[in-house]
């Protein structure tokens, strides 16, 4: 090969080289102006959903309430009737429903299920053969006592759960089921549960907090934190009630209305709902007692008014039910109910929860 082609070689393997490098190093300052810029962008939206997590489902299969250290549960400022929210007004503003979307509301009377006992229903969504006739005949682990201490707590892990306003057969679509006011949401109801108890002579703590409230998140955290203040205040407490009320819709946007008529006036059916820890998943070992709490509820319930309980459901769930023999959560109603039906519930479910705590 001649001198001059090397040198011509050579010279054109240079340039190759110092063409690479100065690719890498552009390509790589190009990289990290992209990351600078837009870097925090891209990553953001990663952060944003943790920190927005959905809320928690009503009909969630796990809760996992840890339970709080004491000195945090002594220093809770919980009163017995905390109704700030009551003495606000509660003006409906005038809304034009012109344009808006109306959904049918079909009334329904929930009953049969996969299990029966006597005169009422079981819905067993769980793997278990549950004795339903044992849970029934079961002792309760807990007496009445005459005193005037508290023997009832009734909670709300959702107070500001709220109800229709008007028995139309229709909803709009800007319908929203949730309330502040105390007047006028699930806290409505647990006030008539707990007057009920009261004129019975069950001494009853009604915790009216709304651990929903400002943010839907972590509510089943905040309810338990409240139910063990009141265990602790009140060593005499032997049913906890967490009230709600649920909601069903159809895929056509239709809403579910479980109603019963007693006495002609139209009332909410009523779902008592105990969890299970059968397989060891919780830390829930009294699981038994309240199912034989539940069943007494359900029994005694469908005696003394006929229709009133949908099928009682038995699932894989716990709901803070771990913290206390007696621990329960029942659904008065659902969205499509009226408060006023919803109310008339409260006060039959009174004089049930009296009358099977009297005879335990």
């Amino acid at each position: 090969m001649k001198a001059s082609e090397k040198i011509c070689k050579i010279t054109v393997l240079c340039i190759s080289c110092i063409t690479t490098v100065f690719s890498g190093v552009y390509m790589t300052e190009k990289l990290y102006s992209l990351f600078a810029r837009e870097g925090t962008q891209l990553l953001n939206p990663v952060f944003a959903m943790n920190n927005n997590a959905l809320p928690e489902s009503p009909v969630a299969v796990k809760n996992d309430t840890a339970v709080k250290p004491k000195a945090q549960q002594t220093a809770l400022n919980i009163t017995d009737q905390d109704t700030d929210y009551a003495e606000k007004d509660h003006d409906t503003p005038d809304t034009d429903h012109t344009l808006e979307n109306t959904y049918l509301v079909t009334e329904s009377l929930f009953r049969e299920s996969n299990l029966s006992c006597n005169n009422f229903f079981v819905k067993n969504s769980t793997d278990l053969s549950p004795d339903i006739a044992g849970y029934l005949n079961k002792a309760l682990p807990f007496k009445y006592e005459e005193t005037a201490q508290p023997q009832v707590l009734i909670v709300h892990t959702h107070a500001t759960e709220s109800y229709m306003e008007e028995d139309a057969g229709y909803y709009y679509e800007s319908f929203y089921p949730r309330d502040t006011n105390d007047n006028y949401n699930i806290v409505r109801v647990g006030k008539e549960i707990t007057d009920t108890l009261t004129a019975n002579g069950i001494g009853t703590v009604h915790c009216c907090k709304h651990h929903d409230d400002p943010q839907y998140y972590g509510a089943y955290d905040n309810s338990a934190d409240s139910i063990l203040y009141y265990l602790e205040k009140y060593p005499t407490i032997k049913i906890i009630l967490d009230i709600h009320r649920d909601s069903i819709t159809t895929e056509e946007n239709e809403k579910i209305k479980p109603t019963f008529t007693y006495n002609g006036k139209k009332a909410a059916q009523i779902m008592i709902m105990c969890g299970n820890d059968n397989y060891g998943y919780y830390d829930f070992p009294n699981w038994e007692d309240n199912m034989s709490l539940a069943v007494k509820l359900q029994s005694t319930a469908e005696t003394r008014y006929p229709g009133m309980t949908r099928p009682l459901y038995f699932g894989n769930f716990m709901y803070n039910m771990n913290l206390a023999p007696g621990s329960l959560l029942i659904e008065i109603g659902t969205d499509a109910n009226t408060l006023d039906e919803a109310v008339l519930t409260g006060g039959m479910l009174g004089n049930v929860i009296a009358e099977v705590l009297k005879n335990a």
